[in-house]
């Protein structure tokens, strides 16, 4: 009995020290390379974890462990009891055989099963079942349950999947409805964990900003990974870095964890600085960051980031940021890019018409559309890869241009070079030919040593990129046009790309799904439509907040 007793209150015990989520001693191998050892950490309540760490150290490793989806080599997760667990499914075609607004109910996987047996009970009724019926329909009515269907089909609406669609099969949906479904599934009936890979993915500016707010005002605890900062910005409370093998959680947001660590980064470099001054920098530079949060429109929602700022986590990042510098071997004139009438369409389906453009000298022009196709399109027809179905564009006489298309698989396919051999193809000079200046841009990109001489057709998609960037950059073109350049990219490469095209002295024709990217490089918006196009001298934000132009776009679009 007393054993007994004495088992009971070291498990209470045990379940008060656990906080919502908790990793113990976590360790995964894969053959002789160890991916985290030994891990310890914590998510309470409340937060937002932004999971960052570079490509390859083990973020959806990390998160399918979390899921219980992978098995790590030692040690455990353990989920505060009584709490349930909500993954954003990753696999688009598991529920193919299930309607739109039953899938959005199976994400309550306890209430989904409820409802299955009373419906199998009810079925087949006899008076030995009444009582089972009975015990399910009480915790049924504890569960909210009369009310699932509406709350499914409101979230359902929110994500702009109408009631026309709630009895349509998953197999019938297009590709980008179901991944909307499929967030709603993971939101639906308010989970006390919620898992997220990339949850930003194929999802259009309008749904990503429901998302924000919604995540930002959210009361339990989130895990997320995304590549998109502006996301990371808006819903994280903390960041979660995984570096050498270990977690270590960081409060603030993506911005002030990239912006404190380069800070701190510095401050080391110093050494003549007095720790004081140090000291100084360091609170002024979290005055500053507050102050701007508190400006921002979901300052209430984020307060809670702002008070646990905390001076001595600020600490410098191991992480290592190509160096991307596009200069120009020429200055162009005041004359770029001049369009006129320009139409696109494919299969008789009409992607854009009516284009008009004289882009002027320093224009960044962010080209938009809800069409993927017909951004590309317009990139394809002025590299003169496509014919339009009307108009004509002419370049400036002063100008060069550089492109880097959504798909490089021509640039790589087949071809049996190395780093070095492959970025040769575009030097000008025999003094560019020299390895020691070709390994230069490459070493920029982060091929250093031996990486330098890997074979092209070997590279990951990220590599790939780097590579064309590389290339990019030996070409010096006074205008650079972009499709979707981020694609592939980890953080530190896509900061590093967005701050080098704020800087860049040149004009710029670009095409991204990085909300961030678009409002701090772009100065002026493209979007095509099928009746035509809208062009303004705005930013991006103020583009999509402006009443007058999204009353513009529903007409453009109907």
């Amino acid at each position: 009995m007393f054993k007994n007793l004495l088992f009971l209150v070291l498990l209470q015990q045990f379940y008060k020290k656990i906080k919502m989520l908790t990793v113990s001693n976590l360790s995964v191998q894969f053959g002789k390379r160890i991916l985290f050892d030994e891990v310890n950490t914590t998510f309470t309540q409340g937060n937002c974890y932004g999971i960052i760490g570079a490509n390859g150290a083990g973020k959806s490793t990390f998160m399918k462990i979390i899921a219980g989806e992978m098995d790590p080599t030692s040690g455990r997760v353990i989920l505060e009891p009584g709490k349930r667990m909500s993954v954003l499914d990753q696999n688009h075609n598991l529920f193919d055989e299930h309607t739109v607004l039953e899938t959005v109910l199976m994400g309550n996987k306890v209430l989904h099963a409820i409802k299955t047996e009373m419906d199998a009970l009810y079925a087949d009724y006899t008076d030995e079942n009444a009582n089972r019926i009975g015990e399910l329909q009480l915790q049924f009515d504890e569960m909210n349950g009369w009310n699932a269907e509406s709350d499914a089909a409101t979230m359902l609406s929110n994500l702009e999947i109408g009631a026309e669609h709630h009895y349509t099969l998953m197999n019938e949906m297009d590709g980008k409805l179901k991944v909307r479904v499929l967030l709603a599934q993971a939101l639906f009936g308010n989970p006390d964990v919620l898992i997220m890979d990339e949850p930003t993915n194929d999802l259009d500016f309008e749904t990503i900003g429901w998302l924000e707010n919604f995540l930002a005002n959210y009361d339990n605890t989130v895990l997320v990974v995304s590549h998109d900062r502006h996301f990371l910005d808006a819903v994280c409370t903390h960041v979660s870095d995984i570096d050498f093998g270990k977690i270590t959680h960081y409060s603030g947001n993506y911005t002030f964890w990239y912006e404190s660590s380069q800070l701190a980064a510095r401050q080391k470099a110093q050494q003549n600085k007095k720790a004081e001054e140090k000291k100084a920098e360091l609170e002024e530079f979290i005055r500053r960051f507050s102050a701007n949060v508190a400006k921002s429109k979901q300052a209430t929602s984020r307060k809670k980031m702002i008070e646990k700022l905390n001076l001595d986590e600020i600490k410098p990042s191991s992480r290592r940021y190509p160096a991307i510098i596009f200069d120009v071997e020429r200055e162009a004139g005041d004359q770029i890019l001049n369009i006129q009438n320009l139409s696109a369409s494919v299969d008789g389906e009409v992607l854009f018409k009516g284009v008009d453009l004289n882009m002027a000298k320093g224009d960044k022009i962010v080209v938009f559309s809800k069409d993927s196709r017909a951004t590309t399109a317009f990139y394809e027809i002025l590299n003169k890869q496509q014919t339009p179905d009307s108009g004509t564009f002419d370049w400036g006489i002063t100008t060069t241009q550089s492109y880097l298309p959504v798909d490089n698989h021509e640039f790589f396919d087949g071809v049996d070079l190395n780093l070095v051999d492959w970025l040769r193809q575009w030097v000008k000079t025999e003094e560019e030919r020299d390895e020691v200046y070709v390994r230069g841009f490459l070493g920029k990109m982060i091929f250093s040593g031996e990486e330098a001489l890997k074979k092209c057709n070997v590279l990951s998609g990220g590599e790939k990129v780097r590579c064309m960037l590389s290339r990019m950059m030996m070409i010096r073109a006074n205008v650079l046009m972009l499709d979707e350049p981020t694609n592939h990219l980890d953080l530190e490469s896509i900061t590093a790309f967005n701050n080098s095209l704020s800087n860049f002295k040149g004009s710029v024709l670009f095409t991204t799904h990085d909300h961030e990217f678009a409002q701090t490089v772009g100065n002026r918006i493209l979007e095509l439509t099928p009746n035509g196009a809208i062009d303004r001298y705005m930013t991006f934000d103020e583009y999509l907040e402006d009443e007058k132009i999204k009353e513009l776009r529903l007409k453009m679009y109907s």
